[in-house]
C-alpha cells in the first residue's frame, strides 16, 4: 500500500478487534502512526496483538486504554497522545456495540449503554480532536486538511432495524453529528465523513455468518453475494484520511455489497 498517510498520527477507538483492528492495520500500512485504543483491561491483550501485527508488518504505534463514554478519560487520552506525538491528524471514531432486545422489552440500561458508547463516545472524541486541530492549525507538509475525522456509522443510519432500535437510533444520530460537524468546521478545512458498513465478518455479528445456513440467509440481502471484511473498511478509511479525498466532507459512504439497494426487491418485491 502507498504511504499516503506518512507522518500522520491516527487515533482509532475500539481498535482491539473487528472493524477497528482492520482500520488500524490499514492506516499503519499507509504510513500513519496508529493509536490502538481499547476500552478496558479485558481487551488489552487483544489490543497488544493488533499492535504486534502492525509492527511485524513494519508499522508503528502504541496501545492506549480509554473508555470513550468517560469525559475525564477521553480528555486525558487525547492529552497523553498529543504529549507523546505533538499532535493528532486523524480520528477514526469507531468504538461501538450492540445490546439487542425487542423494543417493548428493552431496558433503559440497554438503551443508555448503546447511546453512550455509539453516540456520546463519538461526541467526546470528536470534540477533543477538533479542539486539537483548531489549536495547532494546518500542517500543509503532511495533509491538505487541517484534520480528518471518520465516524463509523452503519447501513442502519438509513435502514430501520426492528429488535435493534437503540443501535439504529445511535447510528442515525452519528449521521447528523457528522454532517453538522462538517458544516460547522468546513471553513477551517476540517473534514468529517462517515463510513457505513453493511455485513462485515466480525465477532459483533458472528451469529449472522458462523453457520452455512446463517451465511446463506445473509446473502439474500447482499447483491454482491459475499460478506465484507475489516480490510474492506480499512481501505476506505485510508482513502478518506488521505489527500485523495480532500474534496469529500459531510458524506456517508456506504460499503455494504449493495445491501442498501434492497435485494429483496430484485424479483419485483
Amino acid at each position: 500500500m502507498d504511504q499516503v498517510l506518512k507522518g500522520q498520527i491516527a487515533i482509532i477507538t475500539g481498535a482491539s478487534s473487528g472493524i477497528g483492528a482492520g482500520v488500524a492495520k490499514s492506516l499503519a500500512l499507509a504510513g500513519a502512526t496508529v493509536v490502538v485504543n481499547y476500552p478496558g483491561d479485558s481487551s488489552k491483550e487483544a489490543a497488544d496483538a493488533v499492535l504486534s501485527e502492525i509492527t511485524d508488518a513494519g508499522g508503528t504505534g502504541i496501545v492506549a486504554q480509554c473508555d470513550v463514554t468517560n469525559e475525564e478519560q477521553v480528555t486525558k487520552f487525547f492529552a497523553d497522545v498529543i504529549a507523546q506525538y505533538g499532535t493528532i491528524d486523524i480520528l477514526v471514531n469507531n468504538a461501538g456495540l450492540q445490546r439487542d432486545a425487542k423494543f417493548d422489552e428493552m431496558t433503559l440500561e440497554q438503551w443508555n449503554t448503546v447511546i453512550n458508547v455509539n453516540l456520546t463516545g463519538q461526541f467526546l472524541c470528536a470534540r477533543a480532536a477538533i479542539r486539537e486541530f483548531l489549536r495547532r492549525g494546518p500542517r500543509p507538509d503532511v495533509s491538505a486538511a487541517t484534520g480528518k475525522i471518520i465516524c463509523m456509522s452503519s447501513v442502519h443510519e438509513a435502514i430501520p432495524w426492528g429488535g435493534h432500535v437503540n443501535y439504529a437510533a445511535s447510528k442515525g444520530g452519528v449521521k447528523l453529528l457528522m454532517q453538522s460537524l462538517a458544516q460547522e468546521y468546513g471553513d477551517r478545512h476540517i473534514r468529517v465523513n462517515s463510513i457505513c458498513p453493511g455485513a462485515i465478518q466480525t465477532p459483533i455479528n458472528k451469529s449472522a455468518w458462523e453457520t452455512p445456513q446463517a451465511l446463506n440467509s445473509l446473502m439474500s440481502l447482499i447483491p454482491y453475494n459475499r460478506i465484507g471484511q475489516p480490510s474492506d473498511i480499512g481501505n476506505l478509511a485510508v482513502f478518506l484520511a488521505s489527500d485523495q479525498s480532500d474534496y469529500i466532507t459531510g458524506a456517508s459512504i456506504f460499503i455494504d455489497g449493495g445491501m442498501t439497494v434492497l435485494e429483496s426487491f430484485a424479483a419485483n418485491g
